[in-house]
């Protein structure tokens, strides 16, 4: 009795314009998402929404929004630097006052978050005989003389944390940082206008540097284009291998057009939802259209096999479908299902991103397997069948090359050279698996690890750091419990002397930061004049009275915007900042580490005010990477269950399930030790680049074990089966592994963007080691455990076809 499989082919292959007319009909619906133009707001748009890279759920984040005035990220830094000589003369002082002002001008800057010594909020408070006086050090214009320009000097002097952070100990640098409004933020136009400031101000006797969140995610922005011309690159490879390796009509002109259509369906899908793309996921459609091709190769070189005995390209495509969409729609489906469970993890751009990317990936099932043959049975017959599927040799070296290759590896699969080839992989498995102990999570490096170390913005960041407390800080927030009271927490004893606590306790820890502030740090100077000028009179009294009037004291003359780094308006939220010089891994663990004793050693909870950790650069890297961290784990097993359960079904037996979940899981653990060695960490970023891995171990090993299953009702022998499958199948996964690693690698060598060119060397070694992982360890498997439904002659995904019955027909028929 005819199978289920072969009439639906046949159904399919007989009303093959009716069922191309469906996916032409899909195709214009979704190419309609692409740009609306009825609603020209709405398309397909590469946009960094910065709050979406945070777990919505994580309580640094929450701390965080509760609070975003405190260490907010998205802060510009820019240092001036005198190379010949310190800040102290009209030409620097000029340029420090015409920056502030350009600066306060760029597109969604927060206007009351722009500080530097040109602003009214580095102020200097002096004693009078009508009371304490405070006064902008700089006041309505720079220093014109020298005269002007010392008494400055004396103004600076007075302000004791102004010259601690915004000059350098050398004072040969000073600082302006700007914070902006992330609802109204373009980080392409904010950039650029900031980078034109930037080289503006630079000439023989001043550098400038820049850095901050918004420039690092500017220079991503930047670096688009040149994204997207190494882009077209992979493209022109992707067709140029093509081209040598099919050299006909078909092989070419389908894999471009069915990997077309998927894309004008993924792209269009998230139009049509109107959610933005972030940039540096771009990778992974990429790969995803190299994935399609990969499906899509799979199929026609089975479909020159079946034409070379059938003689009849509709026939063949009919029998190509029927033999490949058992086991094509079920490597797509679980390829689809490692996308999907990225959604696992509580980060929004990782939710958009699975929603994404898992469409694409699963609409390669009408996309891959059935608009293929429906196209196969339309264009012309391929002249070369003979060469490809390796029976003319003269023209075909390439291809028996490769295919006399893979026997001889395949023969190391079984037989007496198995136990070798079994040692061997244990061994590199065993390495592997000691490497990835010290894999590192989160950030490598100083700066950033998306650009190189020479990159303008991290030479920056080195620069900053080295003359300032640095750009990274960890903020200790002490929140009010009743915001509407009218005892203010700020002004409070009980505050001010847990702040010095903590304060003094991180000072005093084993990693102790390079600075720390908080609102406590100017009362004594207030309480100091307002007690005569005397400096034995600067400490406090531990008594809300004292406090109060030393908070009262700064505020005289004052805005209580120039305190809304350390204070909130009304002085109900307060925190204590922590400058790092580095947000590497480490630092960040041990300053949170550190953190968290100073928080225990005063306590949570008080009267009038809780002490909540944390927010600042510091606390949010650490909430994405502990998420990161954690979720890898859930997403993995959560992708071994289903791998296990639709692959069991699909077999029929529990132990293919595991047979393919081995090598992927292998694979997973040798690309981790990759990362390792190329000093990659494990982020929001590099994530998805894990999941789309096991997806493409796991489509090669469904085909191959397919395959495996078909070659041995013929063959009747494990060992010989295994040759057959890796020959013939294994042929299609060694070009595809081949010609994706010949169109990402150039990423490597041209991309000027870090993380380009890492993940263009992480994908290769991804393709690299999935191939050898299918050509060498399902094939040893199946030879060392002999697994029962390999014998199975029922079996969907490895059912075969007799094609001399058909080759007989169509002999009939001519």
């Amino acid at each position: 009795m005819e199978s289920l499989r072969f009439r639906f082919s046949r159904y399919v292959m007989n009303n093959r314009i009716a069922s191309l007319g469906v996916l032409l009909v899909v195709t214009i619906f979704f190419s309609a998402g692409l740009r609306q133009e009825w609603v020209p707001t709405h398309y397909v748009e590469l946009k960094t929404i910065f709050t979406d890279l945070l777990p919505k759920s994580h309580p640094y984040v929450q701390t965080y929004k509760d609070h975003p005035n405190f260490g907010n990220p998205l802060t510009v830094t820019v240092m001036i630097k005198r190379k010949d000589g310190d800040i102290y003369n009209p030409e620097t002082l000029q340029k420090v006052w015409d920056l502030t002002r350009d600066i306060d001008l760029s597109p969604a800057v927060d206007h009351d978050q722009v500080l530097s010594i040109a602003t009214e909020k580095a102020r200097y408070s002096e004693a009078t005989p009508y009371g304490i006086e405070t006064h902008p050090v700089m006041g309505d214009r720079p220093p014109k003389t020298q005269e002007e320009v010392d008494a400055f000097r004396n103004k600076v002097k007075k302000a004791p944390n102004t010259q601690r952070f915004y000059i350098s100990e050398d004072e040969t640098a000073t600082i302006i940082t700007a914070t902006f409004i992330e609802r109204l933020l373009d980080y392409g136009e904010t950039f650029q206008y900031i980078q034109n400031l930037v080289e503006q101000e630079r000439d023989v006797n001043h550098e400038v540097y820049v850095a901050g969140q918004p420039m690092l995610t500017g220079w991503v922005y930047h670096y688009e284009h040149q994204m997207l011309g190494i882009f077209c690159i992979t493209a022109i490879a992707l067709f140029l291998s093509l081209l040598i390796y099919m050299k006909n009509v078909v092989g070419v002109v389908v894999p471009l057009l069915t990997s077309l259509v998927a894309a004008v369906w993924g792209f269009g899908f998230v139009g049509w939802l109107k959610m933005p793309i972030e940039p540096l996921i771009m990778v992974v459609p990429l790969l995803l259209v190299a994935r399609s091709f990969s499906h899509c190769v799979q199929f026609i070189e089975r479909y020159y096999e079946i034409y070379h005995h059938v003689k009849d390209k509709r026939k063949a495509a009919e029998i190509s479908l029927s033999v490949m969409m058992a086991p094509g729609t079920l490597g797509i489906i679980t390829d689809a299902a490692g996308l999907f469970l990225i959604a696992i993890a509580p980060i929004p751009a990782m939710e958009r991103f699975s929603l994404f990317c898992g469409f694409w990936a699963l609409i390669l099932v009408p996309t891959g397997v059935f608009m293929t043959p429906l196209l196969l049975s339309f264009l012309p017959e391929p002249r070369n069948v003979k060469q490809i599927v390796g029976v003319d040799a003269k023209p075909a070296r390439m291809h028996i090359a490769i295919k006399h290759v893979l026997q001889k590896m395949a023969n190391l699969t079984y037989g007496k050279f198995a136990p070798f080839t079994t040692v061997a992989v244990l061994v590199i498995f065993a390495y592997s698996f000691i490497t990835t102990l010290d894999i590192k999570v989160g950030n490598p490096v100083e700066g950033s690890n998306l650009l190189f170390d020479e990159s303008e913005y991290n030479t920056a960041v080195g620069n900053i750091n080295s003359h300032f407390p640095g750009l990274n800080t960890l903020e200790i927030v002490f929140e009010a419990k009743n915001p509407e009271s009218t005892n203010r927490v700020a002004r409070q004893a009980e505050t001010i002397f847990s702040m010095n606590e903590v304060q003094r306790f991180m000072e005093n820890s084993q990693s102790p930061p390079v600075a720390t502030l908080s609102f406590a740090d100017f009362l004594p100077e207030a309480n100091r004049l307002f007690s005569g000028g005397n400096p034995k009179w600067a400490p406090l009294d531990n008594s809300d009275q004292a406090v109060s009037a030393a908070a009262g004291g700064v505020m005289v003359g004052s805005s209580p915007k120039a305190f809304s780094h350390v204070t909130d308006f009304v002085l109900q939220n307060t925190t204590v900042s922590l400058w790092f010089k580095d947000n590497k891994q480490e630092t960040v663990d041990l300053a949170l580490s550190e953190a968290k004793k100073a928080v225990a050693a005063i306590g949570e909870e008080h009267e009038n005010f809780r002490v909540r950790l944390a927010s600042g650069t510091i606390a949010l890297q650490q909430s994405i990477n502990e998420t990161v961290d954690l979720y890898q784990w859930y997403i993995l097993a959560a992708l071994n269950l289903v791998i296990l359960i639709t692959c069991s079904l699909a077999y029929r037996s529990i132990t293919a399930g595991i047979l393919l979940m081995i090598p992927v899981n292998m694979s997973n653990v040798l690309l981790a030790s990759v990362m390792v060695k190329m000093g990659v960490g494990l982020d929001v970023n590099t994530l998805p680049i894990t999941a789309i891995g096991i997806g493409v171990g796991i489509d090669y090993g469904i085909y191959l074990l397919s395959r495996i299953c078909e070659e041995y009702q013929e063959q009747k022998d494990y060992g010989k089966a295994n040759v057959a499958a890796v020959a013939t199948t294994g042929k299609a996964i060694f070009f595809t592994s081949t010609i994706v690693l010949f169109g990402i690698l150039p990423w490597y060598f041209l991309s000027e963007l870090k993380f380009l060119a890492d993940m263009g060397l992480l994908l290769v070694m991804v393709m690299l080691i999935n191939m050898i992982m299918a050509l060498v360890v399902v094939p040893l498997l199946v030879w060392l455990i002999k697994p029962q439904f390999v014998r199975s002659e029922k079996l969907l995904v490895g059912e075969g076809v007799n094609l001399s019955d058909y080759a007989a027909d169509s002999k009939a028929l001519a």
